[in-house]
């Protein structure tokens, strides 16, 4: 399979349709130095981007909470992803959408001077998990913990937040895992490093809280799912001890959609009626 910078297809960059292959940045660039970058994974199925709307605004929030405004609207981002699928050919895409400092008079810490630049991509991804969803996917337990919101702004889909995930899922990958599971800097189960996570006990659903971590537009979804089921939710703090007692338990996220877990480190769990259930459920309401 080719890599990520040597296909066929166009790339959206700054207002412009430009071919994928062709679609590069100097090596000055500030957000390579210093991750001044926010980005959007999305999904369109059927030739819709679900939740698309809510992506392109979420973008500009994550902006501004690192100190830069988007040099388009969410109405010019909307157009420019249908203009993405459509010179690609795509009806069924993963979409991205990334914003960043770019090279400019600035190459120290401060930025202010370099332009925003604005990209957009979609290619055909598959189950992120690969099997995960029938057989349930098996969870490593990261050695780092998510930060606190006095420290990094934890709510934005920044770049710079994701360094522990991918230290943290190359460690997991290593020892056979798909994922791993943060706890936050107070000890509390947090995420995986890409997914939110739900947990199964006694017919009720429990969630961390999301104060320390990114509110997922699909674990929204999957909560909203939830009470039209008439299934408690619990948003609250977890324990790392409480693992051993919940029967049940997924991920969500736009590239996981809604995956089963069968195994966090020691504890195991059932690929159960509610998680089956909930997953079916939202691959009808992606698609409807």
């Amino acid at each position: 399979m080719a890599g990520y910078d040597d296909r066929d297809g166009k790339i959206w960059m700054d207002g412009q349709m430009v071919d994928w292959r062709t679609a590069n940045v100097h090596v000055l660039t500030h957000a390579m130095h210093y991750a001044s970058s926010v980005f959007e994974g999305e999904r369109a199925y059927n030739g819709k981007i679900f939740l698309s709307r809510k992506h392109s605004e979420r973008l500009h929030f994550s902006a501004n909470e690192l100190d830069f405004q988007i040099p388009y609207t969410v109405d010019e981002i909307e157009a420019a992803k249908q203009q993405v699928l459509t010179a690609n050919g795509l009806t069924d895409a993963y979409v991205r959408a990334v914003a960043w400092r770019g090279a400019g008079e600035d190459m120290g810490v401060a930025s202010a001077r370099n332009p925003v630049h604005l990209a957009i991509a979609a290619w055909e991804w598959g189950s992120y998990y690969g099997d995960a969803k029938f057989k349930g996917a098996k969870i490593d337990i990261a050695k780092w913990k998510r930060p606190s919101p006095e420290t990094a702004p934890v709510h934005a889909k920044a770049a710079g937040l994701y360094m522990i995930c991918t230290t943290s899922k190359h460690a997991a990958e290593a020892k056979g895992c798909s994922d791993a599971l943060f706890m936050d800097y107070r000890g509390y189960v947090a995420e995986c490093t890409g997914a939110n996570i739900f947990f199964v006990k006694d017919g009720e659903v429990h969630t961390p809280k999301a104060d320390v971590f990114l509110n997922g537009l699909t674990r929204q979804t999957v909560i909203g799912m939830l009470e039209d089921r008439q299934i408690k939710v619990h948003e609250r703090v977890i324990m790392p001890g409480e693992l051993e007692g919940f029967e049940q338990c997924w991920l969500t996220g736009t590239a996981a959609e809604v995956t089963p877990v069968g195994q966090i480190a020691d504890y195991n769990f059932e690929v159960g009626a509610i998680a089956r259930d909930i997953a079916e459920g939202y691959e009808t309401l992606v698609r409807s």
